[in-house]
């Protein structure tokens, strides 16, 4: 049995923060009712063609949930969306402007005024609080300028550039720590019979992600120093090249792994009691000789042979995959992770939720269509044909 089936989360969400979190929520079962704007829908809808003309994003993070048009700032789509919350839902996600929830009379203080059991979750870039506004709340809040704030970019990349990360992480952050959180409410909610409001910033996210940099730079120390793919101060810990070009990932935590690399992957056992390579603080300082050991007793080998001379001396090393690769990943295959969706465009694959699932399989259904179920949710609220006439003449819904 899926565990949050009879939940229903009412979401007026956009881009990937908040739908994340929601499609997690019906990973689990539970009924996810999406607002969405009449005839342009989420934006994300709108990102890229990559999956069949439907967007990457927005078939990532929307199967198993329900689309319901509604132009929230029509007072007959504001009367709707109320009503709908406050008859049906668990659960109300939103990631709208600052103060837009509100204007559109389903913030928790207007809310829960009514319905104490609700539980209503705000996602924004840099918190919410009426109390504790900061100087950023009204900023607007992207991913890239998240990771910016949260000096994830500071530590990111080469020692020439800064980079990003190639996925949305605060975006992804906060989508974790809103579900998280939710769950957390429901079962606070099951003991007490009371809802509560959730502030999740975007901002302090990412922040608590950046816990090891941030300690390692305590009181004024140095940050840790951008060093592309490798760590940044453990080494070797990173990308190496093979003689034929391509490239082995591998990394070693301590003093034992040292020695063993030493004598069965680079065959020169005489490095492992060396003073100038006798610590990781020394061999991090010494990077540059001893990138070029390393290379130089990988040059006669291709990456396939490293990597098992790698295994066998029980070292950690991983293959850089492109995404074709990740697709045709054989853990993956073997595992039978991968599961199907439908989508607007027809079924595409789909990873199944990271976890096993020994009581019901997880929930995955389809992508909605703009829209596409705006008559049926009406007509279960007593909406008749000629009230939705009525409302799309207005183009409320």
């Amino acid at each position: 049995m899926q565990p949050l089936k009879g939940i229903t989360v009412v979401s007026l969400e956009h881009a990937i923060a908040a739908p994340f979190a929601t499609r997690q929520l019906a990973d689990m079962g539970a009924r996810v009712i999406k607002i969405e704007r009449p005839g342009v829908g989420d934006f994300a809808r709108g990102y890229d063609t990559r999956v069949r003309g439907l967007a990457s994003h927005f078939v990532w993070v929307n199967r198993s949930k329900e689309s319901l048009t509604l132009d929230v700032k029509h007072s007959e789509a504001q009367k709707i969306l109320q009503r709908l919350v406050l008859e049906q839902a668990d659960v109300v996600v939103q990631n709208l402007a600052p103060g837009a929830a509100e204007r559109l009379g389903v913030s928790y203080a207007a809310l829960s005024a009514v319905k104490p059991s609700i539980i209503v979750c705000d996602i924004s870039g840099y918190g919410d609080d009426p109390q504790q506004p900061g100087p950023y709340r009204d900023k607007k809040a992207y991913d890239l300028l998240i990771q910016s704030e949260a000096g994830f970019v500071s530590t990111t990349g080469t020692s020439d550039t800064p980079a990003k990360a190639g996925a949305s992480i605060a975006d992804i952050a906060a989508g974790m720590y809103a579900y998280t959180q939710i769950l957390a409410a429901l079962m606070h909610r099951q003991q007490t019979g009371q809802g509560q409001r959730i502030d999740l910033s975007m901002l302090e996210a990412l922040t608590e992600w950046m816990g090891y940099p941030l300690y390692y730079a305590f009181e004024g120390a140095t940050p840790p120093p951008r060093s592309g793919a490798s760590h940044a101060t453990i080494y070797p810990y990173g990308p190496f090249t093979a003689g034929d070009g391509k490239t082995v990932m591998l990394g070693l935590q301590n003093e034992r792994e040292w020695k063993v690399f030493c004598e069965q992957v680079l065959l020169q056992s005489e490095l492992a009691t060396q003073a100038r390579f006798s610590s990781n603080a020394l061999r991090s300082a010494a990077r540059a000789e001893l990138e070029t050991i390393i290379l130089q007793a990988f040059a006669p080998m291709t990456a396939e042979q490293v990597a098992a001379r790698l295994e066998a001396a029980g070292i950690a090393n991983a293959q850089v995959n492109s995404m074709q690769e990740v697709w045709a990943h054989p853990q993956l295959a073997a595992r039978q992770r991968w599961s199907e969706v439908v989508t607007p465009a027809g079924p595409v694959p789909a990873l199944l939720p990271p976890g096993s699932w020994q009581h019901g399989a997880p929930r995955m259904d389809a992508v909605p269509a703009l829209g596409e179920h705006t008559e049926a949710i009406l007509h279960s609220m007593g909406y008749n044909a000629a009230q939705l006439d009525a409302l799309r003449a207005q183009n409320a819904i």
